[in-house]
């Protein structure tokens, strides 16, 4: 599950192919047939920095599941006045009509004077979610590319694909779009005191339960340790650590019950996601990287999500002292929310 094969630029379906496979049977076979036939899922687009940065021996990183990066402008503005040495993102477009069709990590590397990284989680069949096929209606994807990538004044090195799983869950429409691929999380190496961490970028499955995110951590640390054996790592991600299964999520009455018996549950999952567990038999910390027992999630302007909100997005080291974990706010400079996740961001070392 491990690809290492870089691009200049990701191979884009053309509408007519994508509308071909939207049109086409809904099946098993039908989605391993697409899959096999979309390039853009089996390559990493990989863009050096105009002039890479000196190698430093402490490094600020930010993740951030960026919804879309539709809020364009806003976003630029936010991630730029962080001055991070990395920015590890989930959640961005490339060639989607939500997001104005632009390139949009490319242009953020740009405006930000950075070298980037980029993979396709999904091939998009349709202008997106219920909500955006209604505000993009009658518009078209001039690519219909969505995933997610790093972002770095410094030189990435060895960049790596992780494709958490292929299961096609998305293929059939029954959570509410169309679309040819599976999660994913993207790797690469920066310099950092002599020698070099390797930054991973995470995205797992939210329509789903904590066993599935389980697998999903083994497949992602397995192949972090043949990509940069006894490399320190830092992994931060949108983990979707709801603690429920997706029936359960389903369940109203489920869940207030649950968070009566323990109303910490959603803010400090650990005790109800087995990923965990798995995580530290392996060697990795999150103590010392994050911010505890806070919700990483806020309400976008249309008023969706709605509270209780969980920590769902997290960091991992491995090898690292991390120092100065916080939390950022993903908002403009009016304070009007830019995505319905804050940003996460820590200071590393060298243990």
């Amino acid at each position: 599950m491990l690809i290492t094969r870089t691009v200049d630029g990701l191979e884009s379906p053309s509408l007519g192919e994508r509308q071909a496979i939207l049109d086409g049977p809904v099946s098993e076979a039908a989605f391993t047939a697409a899959f096999g036939r979309l390039p853009a899922l089996t390559a990493i687009e990989h863009r050096a920095p105009p002039t890479a940065a000196a190698p430093v021996d402490r490094a600020r990183i930010v993740f951030w599941n960026a919804e879309r990066l539709k809020y364009f402008e806003a976003s630029v503005g936010f991630l730029g006045g962080l001055q991070a040495d990395a920015l590890l993102l989930c959640e961005v477009d490339v060639g989607m009509a939500r997001s104005d069709n632009r390139h949009t990590i490319a242009e953020l590397a740009a405006r930000l004077g950075s070298g980037y990284l980029f993979a396709a989680e999904f091939v998009e069949l349709d202008l997106g979610d219920q909500r955006e096929r209604s505000w993009h209606l009658g518009q078209m994807n001039a690519a219909g590319l969505h995933g997610g990538g790093i972002v770095s004044r410094h030189r990435l090195a060895r960049p790596g694909l992780i494709r958490l799983e292929t299961s096609g869950r998305w293929f059939n429409g029954a959570f509410g779009e169309r679309r040819v691929g599976g999660r994913i999380a993207v790797a690469a190496e920066i310099p950092l005191a002599g020698t070099t961490a390797l930054l991973v970028s995470a995205h797992y499955e939210s329509h789903t339960d904590p066993e599935d995110r389980l697998l999903s951590t083994r497949v992602m640390l397995d192949a972090v340790d043949a990509h940069a054996p006894g490399r320190p790592v830092l992994i931060g991600g949108d983990f979707n650590t709801s603690t429920f299964s997706l029936p359960e999520k389903r369940d109203a009455e489920i869940q207030r019950a649950a968070l009566l018996r323990d109303p910490m549950r959603l803010v400090d999952p650990v005790a109800y996601e087995p990923m965990f567990a798995e995580l530290s038999r392996r060697g990795y910390d999150w103590a010392r990287c994050n911010f505890a027992h806070a919700a990483t999630q806020r309400t976008r302007p249309d008023g969706t999500p709605a509270p209780p909100f969980g920590k769902i997005d997290w960091l991992f080291s491995r090898g690292l002292r991390c120092e100065a974990p916080a939390i950022l706010a993903a908002v403009d400079a009016k304070g009007v929310t830019i995505s319905d996740h804050e940003a996460l961001a820590v200071t590393i070392a060298l243990e």
